[in-house]
C-alpha cells in the first residue's frame, strides 16, 4: 500500500518560514520524481516545486528564490523549505510521487499566511 503523508503546515505571519515534509512508504522512493503542489480555494491545483530522481529541480515563477525543494532518499522524505511567505501562498499543499504512469498523492497540509 502506497502512502504519502505530509506534515509541517500551519499558520505563519507574512515574511515567515515553514518547512513541509512528506514521508512516503510502499514505493521505491529513489526512483520517483517528487513534487509539491498547492490548491487555494476556488483555484486549480498548481505545481509549486519538483525534483527528479536525479536531483534536478524546478519551481513555479511565483516561488523562485523563496522555496527550496529537497529529498532524502534514505528517509523516503521530500521537503520544501518556504521562506518569505506571502498571503498569496495560503493554500493546501500536497506532495506527489510520479514514475511513468504511476502517480500518488498525499492528503495535504494547510498553510495559512496571515497577520
Amino acid at each position: 500500500q502506497v502512502r504519502l503523508v505530509e506534515s509541517g503546515g500551519g499558520l505563519v505571519q507574512p515574511g515567515g518560514s515553514l518547512r513541509l515534509s512528506c514521508v512516503a512508504s510502499g514505493i521505491i522512493f529513489r526512483m520517483y520524481a517528487l513534487g509539491w503542489y498547492r490548491q487555494a480555494p476556488g483555484k486549480q491545483r498548481e505545481l509549486v516545486a519538483a525534483i527528479t530522481s536525479g536531483g534536478s529541480t524546478n519551481y513555479a515563477d511565483s516561488v523562485k528564490g523563496r522555496f527550496t525543494i529537497s529529498r532524502d532518499n534514505a528517509k523516503n522524505t521530500v521537503y520544501v523549505q518556504m521562506n518569505s511567505l506571502k498571503p498569496e501562498d495560503t493554500a493546501a499543499y500536497y506532495c506527489n510521487a510520479q514514475l511513468m504512469q504511476r502517480s500518488y498523492w498525499g492528503q495535504g497540509t494547510q498553510v495559512t499566511v496571515s497577520s
